[in-house]
């Protein structure tokens, strides 16, 4: 059976941000780990560009809209090759493909569409409605930004006719919600009473940007029938070729979501609406993860707390970053980012932890004219600390605790053992099974830091030379 994982779609208003590779990275050490297991995983992430937010922000940078939001797409794009993601797909929602897709889910969802006139409190930040008085002072708390009355004529979605089926999916686990106090907090939700939702938005007011409604050129599709639909679009959905749609989210045993808290209700109760009205399968597990801070503070471009994914990449490396976001930051809580813990991580647990132990060994080894023929069986003997790894998916922080705790056992045998004051005859066996632990301990290590395993592999077999730190002391 396959196995579909997505992250959400960014909006391509600005460059993307710390909360974006912490998001790409959680998808794709879970992607690496089912992959690992022996499942035939798509995993999928992209860009949303046809939000009314990326057009103000073309305007403020005096560009074409899509000038902008190409350009913007493209260091994403980068940004995931420089993280080392393993999506499969990337979707940009101005593709055409994306167009013919989104549209066709339209058509689908025809019977439970209507239009009418609305009147209502808008953030264009958040990119929907909200009730009167629902935050103090109309202010939105996520983009500190005052709600906007707005009144025109849209194209609604009848949400209302799903309470029922929406409320059984959560209260049966259908939909999973990972962790599972999300669910609660959903259900609270749909027991209030489902509301119908606006899924377009007027051309006139979008500047002729966005997918055009079927049959209606007056109006664009508004975020749910646009960016959501962009899970199944980006297996080619609507297109003449559906082979990958069928595979991976019709066929498919797990059909996950990989999004941030304040985008739960869109994920847990819209999507899933939208899908039964229109006939197709639900997903089935939704992981959701908190906020990430700078220094205890929330990360604004105001502030200038803003963390750049590619400078930290360029100063630390990418194994750094990836076991940061990994190791330090909450898979379903809020986390803070800071160089100075950053730097003790760095330091503590990759450089000398782990770098050195693979140096002193190597060097030993080297010396002695060791071999290691390639997968050959190592006994693990006073090495092996037993680590598990059948843990809950998303216990990222302790699947790698129990790592490390090995890495720090086998660093204690070594200290204790003394390899260096004994001739190479009595110490060659005690160096073979360490070389063999760290083997181990890189295979273990490639869902979260993949190049880093890929070395340890390799430098651990074969005719073993002197090698240059894994970790070098880093100047920043």
């Amino acid at each position: 059976m396959s196995t579909f994982i997505s992250t959400s779609i960014p909006y391509v208003n600005a460059r993307p941000h710390i909360g974006f590779a912490f998001e790409a990275v959680q998808a794709d050490v879970l992607a690496r780990l089912f992959r690992r297991a022996g499942e035939d995983v798509h995993f999928t992430t992209g860009t949303d560009e046809n939000a009314l937010k990326n057009i103000e922000s073309a305007e403020k940078a005096g560009k074409p809209v899509q000038e902008f939001v190409d350009e913007n797409a493209q260091v994403f794009l980068e940004l995931c090759k420089s993280l080392g993601i393993s999506n499969d797909t990337f979707i940009r929602t101005t593709s055409a493909q994306h167009k013919t897709g989104a549209q066709k889910l339209w058509t689908l969802s025809a019977k439970d569409i209507y239009k009418k006139t609305y009147s209502g409190l808008y953030c264009v930040g958040c990119e929907t409605f909200y009730e009167d008085g629902e935050f103090p002072d109309n202010i939105c708390p996520n983009h500190n930004r005052t709600l906007e009355l707005v009144e025109e004529e849209n194209y609604f979605f009848a949400l209302s006719r799903y309470q029922t089926q929406i409320e059984n999916m959560l209260e049966t686990d259908k939909l999973t919600i990972f962790p599972a106090y999300r669910k609660e907090e959903l259900l609270n939700f749909v027991r209030k009473g489902l509301q119908d939702f606006s899924i377009s938005r007027p051309t006139k007011r979008m500047k002729g940007w966005g997918v055009p409604v079927p049959d209606d050129d007056s109006q664009r599709m508004y975020v749910w029938y646009d960016a959501l639909s962009n899970y199944i679009t980006a297996l080619g959905f609507g297109e003449k070729d559906e082979s990958l749609y069928h595979t991976y989210w019709e066929n498919s045993e797990k059909r996950i979501h990989v999004i941030g808290k304040d985008i739960i209700k869109f994920h847990g109760i819209y999507w899933p609406a939208m899908l039964l009205s229109a006939g197709l399968p639900l997903p089935t597990h939704l992981f959701t993860h908190g906020f990430i801070t700078a220094n205890g503070q929330k990360i604004s471009k105001s502030l200038g707390n803003v963390v750049d994914p590619f400078a930290l990449i360029k100063n630390y490396g990418l194994a750094a970053v990836r076991y940061y976001l990994a190791r330090e930051i909450p898979p379903h809580d809020d986390g803070d980012y800071s160089d100075s813990r950053m730097r003790q991580l760095y330091t503590a647990d990759l450089a000398n932890e782990l770098g050195n132990l693979l140096s002193r060994t190597i060097a030993i080894a080297a010396q002695d004219g060791i071999i290691i023929e390639a997968n050959a069986m190592v006994l693990q003997a006073h090495h092996d600390s037993g680590m598990q790894e059948k843990h809950t998916p998303f216990h990222y922080q302790t699947i790698l605790a129990s790592l490390w705790s090995q890495v720090k056992e086998i660093n204690k045998s070594f200290n204790e053992y003394e390899p260096w004051s004994k001739d190479a005859n009595a110490r060659s066996s005690f160096i073979r099974e360490t070389l063999g632990a760290l083997s181990q301990i890189g295979q273990k290590l490639q869902p979260f830091l993949p190049e880093t395993a890929q070395l340890i592999r390799e430098r651990t077999q074969g005719k073993i030379e002197k090698i240059r730190p894994l970790f070098p002391r880093i100047e920043v």
